[in-house]
């Protein structure tokens, strides 16, 4: 991993922003620390930054505001959110406003530092830069886009992480509780909820070729078929 990334932190709890200015700082990173959205989308707009640390709850311009700003002008950007909340639908949602990861308050540093770490190797892997096929249609982790001849469909960011998984391992099966710990850190009931949803999303923007399907082996996990 290349020394110096630089990366914004959007906190608007000034104590813990500080706390985690200084102990992401403490590894080797570079910190913007803003208190509240607007500051961070200023700070956004002003600097290059390699990833992306946004509190939820924010006065001004909230997390996920923010984070829809931010994906309209860089597709590519990781970004973390960080939330008290904890239902399904709250993580779903974050993921859909653009979101690669969701770190549940209250939580370890350590924590954050490997789903930081993980964010930026990802971005930094070559699959990402390059045109896959995936039966009749084509795939772009990198810019999360499905080509179906001449149609485009835009994939989430958590999408296109899920079905980067299941083509790394097409037609094999694959562990369900792998894709979890990989993608979401943690496979309980919740990201386990959390990621049926996904399936379902990514069956139905796969349906256009009848010889492509994802498959549920129950107690195990899925299976990219193709052909």
């Amino acid at each position: 991993m290349k020394k110096n990334y630089r990366l914004l932190l959007a906190e608007d709890e000034p104590s813990l922003g500080l706390i985690l200015k200084e102990s992401i700082e403490s590894r080797g990173f570079q910190v913007d620390h803003c208190e509240d959205g607007e500051k961070a989308w200023l700070s956004y707009q002003q600097n290059d930054y390699d990833l992306l640390i946004l509190d939820i709850m924010m006065p001004k311009l909230d997390g996920f505001s923010l984070a829809k700003k931010v994906r309209n002008s860089d597709t590519y950007i990781p970004i973390i959110f960080l939330t008290a909340k904890s239902t399904t639908e709250d993580v779903i949602e974050g993921f859909e406003k653009g979101g690669n990861d969701y770190v549940k308050k209250p939580f370890s540093m350590e924590e954050l530092i490997v789903r930081v770490k993980a964010l930026l190797e990802r971005k930094s892997n070559p699959i990402h830069q390059e045109w896959t096929p995936v039966g009749k249609y084509n795939f772009h982790p990198g810019k999360q886009l499905l080509k179906f001849e001449h149609e485009e469909l835009y994939l989430t960011s958590k999408e296109s992480e899920v079905l980067k998984e299941l083509i790394l391992h097409q037609n094999e099966l694959t562990d369900r509780s792998l894709i979890l710990e990989k993608l979401w850190g943690s496979a309980d009931f919740f990201n386990a909820r959390s990621m049926d949803v996904y399936i379902s999303k990514l069956r139905k923007k796969l349906e256009k070729d009848p010889d492509l399907q994802i498959l549920n082996i129950r107690g195990y996990g899925y299976k990219l078929v193709c052909g």
